[in-house]
């Protein structure tokens, strides 16, 4: 492939990931005005989302009272009882609600070397080995550019290279298909062992 295709086809790319979450964004605005402008038959334009926003805001307000942080406990059981929303929920939630991702999966970003030693995946783990006296890690190994979906590999601890880097820089690198990459992901790493 040429350097102009090459050129064409990464700024074509970059600026395709860049456009995606500005379009959703945008489309996600209109339809929650058209949406509210229904319902409530509001005369002017964009005033469903003024509507929407002060609604968010009570919300925010109702769910950190302490009814509210009683009802979001109860909501947050009933969901782990429901087997297909449980997994989705959780999920969703530790990517969107926890502010650090510090615990859980997201825990610890991490490079796993594949079969070959010769390329690494990007991964999440816990760090904490599975069982006593294991040196195994369970590891999630996401999709790009959705990190819900992926692998998950059960590794020895001594194959995974631990990176410093906070998850939420690791989910933007998965989400942006590599087109945001941070520094420590340049570090040399130790040869691949088996």
């Amino acid at each position: 492939m040429s350097r102009v295709a090459k050129h064409v086809k990464n700024k074509f790319v970059a600026g395709l990931v860049a456009a995606i979450p500005i379009a959703i964004t945008l489309f996600l605005v209109f339809y929650v005005d058209s949406v509210v402008q229904k319902v409530v038959h509001l005369p002017y334009p964009l005033l469903g989302i003024l509507l929407s926003l002060a609604v968010i805001y009570g919300l925010g307000v109702f769910v950190t009272s302490l009814v509210g942080r009683y009802l979001l406990r109860t909501f947050d059981r009933v969901l782990e009882c429901i087997p297909g929303l449980r997994d989705l929920y959780r999920t969703w939630k530790q990517l969107l609600v926890t502010p650090d991702l510090d615990s859980g999966m997201f825990a610890k970003v991490l490079l796993l070397p594949d079969e070959s030693g010769q390329h690494y995946w990007l991964g999440f783990s816990t760090g904490r080995p599975i069982g006593d006296g294991s040196d195994r890690l369970c590891v999630f190994v996401p999709n790009s550019p959705n990190p819900i979906t992926g692998r998950l590999y059960f590794a020895s601890r001594k194959r995974c290279h631990f990176l410093p880097i906070s998850p939420k820089d690791a989910i933007k690198t998965v989400v942006s298909s590599g087109n945001y990459l941070p520094e420590a992901l340049g570090l040399p790493l130790p040869p691949a062992s088996s």
